[in-house]
């Protein structure tokens, strides 16, 4: 029987929150997988019951051991299976057979070896869609509940986490055991804690869409190897943010490639597995973190504090330096640092030194004890010109930096404004930095990390703020039109569509274009030109040839009958001379188009997320100047808006530095018009509009050139 999303949502919570486990392959050899995984369920004090199963034993640590588990008198929600992986058909069918809903399958020896693995990974799935059963794993480490209503810790970990706030999904079991001993020594804790390793069944979308209604989860962190279901995960995390503004937080291994093949669109050679993810993130709200340390250094931000109502914030230190380097990397990621009140400035003056700094970063001197920080920080917490603080100490011979710690936490208690700290140091700084962890203050190792994750948290709730708007359906189309195209060009075997139905698909979609024609002869060139009217372009057309300009392809602003006739003899010389071989198909002819701005529209079909759409500044020098962005179709206003300011492309269409603005507008409507056509055309694997000339303001953009891969 196949299983639905809320049977399987059920099945999750039944592993999250079992009455009753059955551990099939426990054993009593300690120190290995099996006899770990029981003595963590035992040392957790698990709040169900815990059925060992292994035919050899009669008993486990003085629990009465089943030889199978279907021996069991009982019920049992959840199975913990450690058997090789040669048996693990076996074992899963006796759950199925005992009525169990969810399994963790620790056992590695699946589709991670190949070969047999794969079948093994296969048959397993068979076997829980026959039963609606669930499962977490194989390959992986097990799953961990804080919740004191079961503190379940399945896993072979060393030890159970701290209660918190906030879960983690890894597809790395080795992963999760260095985050663990990282987020002790931090005081993080988890409310869920999971390891998917080959994901077979349960995945980390199924797992957010779970997450998503846990009241006890409040960020949600990603450790991916390889997402296999792009739009799905997009949908989930966008589903999570949007329903109850749960920030979730991922971390993407693989952001360098060995090698990559050559590409015959820009699209194609810019659009790379990395770029497509980030951007993908982006859009779905994901925020991106290149470590584990930034990963968390956000996390608690989001946990532990407020988020902010601006961007204004006001920085305390004992020392210049630190000051000077958080004031920088502040200002570098888009924050300010406001002038304070006439109340807070007349506070600080009074309560500080002649030598302290009482403008914004405040230095308070090298000698502060607590009672100078107490003041400084309430005073300007109370400001209304300000809201975040960061906290920069140093340790002087003087400092007193526990009692320094401990007001700080105070502090946080009293206002709804979020407190950053960096105690700078490590042995010294120990016992002050161990305070503000266990109080739920935001601690950073270097005080620069202060602004990058305020500025995250800050971004983030703008998000939130934005509605999400409707994608624009054009209905000036002929689908029918450009599937015909697509699809007769597929049956004739081409792999790219010549510029002439090229353009017709385009036509179909009512891109902007001008009127042209194809030139089979010098003639014809003459004919076409008189007809369409000076000045015009010719480009060759070959199946053979995609880039035009590399062979001498393409003449432009031919302005008379002469230049018509010599351009097109010239045009068919010069690709002979350097593509004897190409299938000349003519040459073709198109209005000239008015001197404008030139940028790129493309689109790429990725493996993982489906279509991406690609804007940015255009031309011969595309790939030179990689001034590019990139969205997952289909696109709605607010995506259309961030694929365009992310580029420089940008500025210069706004008319920066006294250019002449641009028609954005057209350029919107191209880049939703092209969103459309990728949703609706699968057939299509890569496509440039290299260059769209983009007129001034109010007059329009118009395709220049167009690549269509099949």
């Amino acid at each position: 029987m196949s299983i639905d999303s809320s049977e399987k949502l059920k099945n999750i919570h039944r592993i999250f929150y079992p009455q009753s486990i059955a551990v099939l392959g426990a054993n009593k050899v300690k120190g290995t997988v099996p006899a770990d995984i029981l003595v963590n369920i035992l040392k957790a004090e698990y709040k169900g019951v815990v059925y060992p199963v292994n035919p050899r034993e009669k008993h486990i640590a003085s629990i009465k051991t089943y030889k199978y588990v279907v021996d069991i008198e009982d019920p049992v929600d959840i199975a913990v299976i450690v058997y090789p992986s040669s048996v693990m058909h076996m074992a899963l069918e006796q759950c199925g057979q005992k009525g169990i809903k969810g399994a963790i399958i620790i056992s590695a020896g699946f589709k991670e070896v190949g070969g047999l693995g794969i079948e093994r990974e296969e048959q397993i799935k068979q076997i829980a869609s026959n039963y609606g059963m669930s499962f977490i794993g194989p390959n992986c480490l097990g799953v961990i509940n804080t919740d004191p209503s079961v503190m379940l810790d399945a896993s072979f970990a060393r030890k159970m986490p701290e209660e918190g706030n906030i879960a983690f999904i890894s597809q790395s079991g080795a992963l999760c055991t260095a985050v663990l001993d990282y987020a002790q020594a931090k005081h993080i804790g988890f409310s869920k804690f999971v390891s998917i390793g080959n994901k077979a069944d349960i995945s980390e979308i199924d797992l957010l869409y779970y997450l998503k209604d846990d009241p006890k989860t409040k960020v949600i962190l990603l450790y991916l190897e390889e997402i296999s279901d792009g739009p799905g995960l997009m949908k989930a995390a966008q589903t999570v943010i949007e329903e109850t503004g749960k920030p979730v937080l991922a971390i993407k291994s693989g952001r360098t490639s060995a090698g990559a093949s050559a590409a015959a669109s820009h699209t194609g050679s810019l659009a790379g597995s990395d770029e497509i993810c980030d951007a993908a993130f982006k859009q779905a709200g994901i925020i991106r973190c290149d470590d584990i340390e930034e990963m968390f250094n956000k996390a608690i931000a989001f946990t532990y504090q407020p988020l902010p109502k601006s961007n204004r914030i006001a920085i305390i230190t004992n020392a210049g330096g630190p000051g000077v380097l958080t004031t920088d990397a502040a200002i570098r990621y888009g924050l300010e640092l406001p002038k304070f009140s006439q109340t807070t400035t007349d506070i600080l003056k009074k309560s500080l030194p002649k030598t302290a700094n009482i403008n914004n970063p405040v230095d308070v001197i090298g000698d502060a004890r607590a009672d100078r920080y107490s003041v400084a920080a309430s005073s300007i917490l109370k400001d209304e010109n300000v809201d975040g603080v960061f906290i920069i100490l140093t340790p002087q011979s003087m400092t007193e930096i526990e009692s320094i710690a401990t007001e700080i936490s105070h502090l946080a208690s009293q206002f709804d404004k979020p407190i950053y700290t960096s105690f700078m140091g490590e042995a010294d700084v120990a016992a002050g930095i161990d305070i503000l962890q266990r109080n739920k203050i935001p601690h950073y190792i270097l005080p620069e990390s202060m602004p990058i994750a305020f500025s995250s948290v800050y971004q983030f709730k703008n998000m939130l703020e934005d509605k999400q708007q409707p994608v624009k359906i054009f209905g000036d189309v002929d689908k029918e039109k450009a599937q015909s195209i697509l699809n007769e060009a597929l049956k004739n075997g081409k792999n790219y569509l010549p510029e002439e139905e090229a353009a017709s698909v385009l036509q179909a979609y009512n891109f902007p274009l001008l009127k042209s024609g194809l030139a089979k002869s010098s003639e014809e060139a003459v004919k076409l030109s008189e007809m369409l009217g000076y000045p015009v372009v010719m480009k060759i057309m070959s199946d053979d040839i995609v880039h035009k300009f590399d062979v001498g392809g393409v003449i432009l602003d031919i302005k008379s009958k002469v230049e018509a006739q010599e351009s097109f003899n010239k045009i068919i010389e010069s690709v002979k001379k350097f593509k004897p071989d190409a299938k000349i198909n003519g040459v073709f002819v198109r209005q000239m188009i008015p001197p404008g701005e030139e940028v790129i529209l493309g689109m790429k079909r990725d493996s993982t997320f489906g279509a991406v759409i690609m804007f940015g500044l255009g031309g011969i020098f595309v790939e030179i100047y990689r001034d590019v962005s990139f969205r997952v179709a289909p696109l709605d206003n607010n995506s259309v808006d961030n694929l365009l300011t992310e580029t420089k492309a940008s500025a210069i269409l706004s008319g920066a530095r006294g250019r002449t603005p641009r028609d954005i507008k057209s350029i919107k409507e191209c880049i939703i018009r092209l969103s459309q056509l990728a949703v609706d055309c699968p057939q299509i694997k890569e496509l440039d509009i290299n260059p769209l000339i983009v007129l001034e303001n109010g007059k329009g953009s118009f395709v220049a050139d167009t690549k269509i891969m099949l």
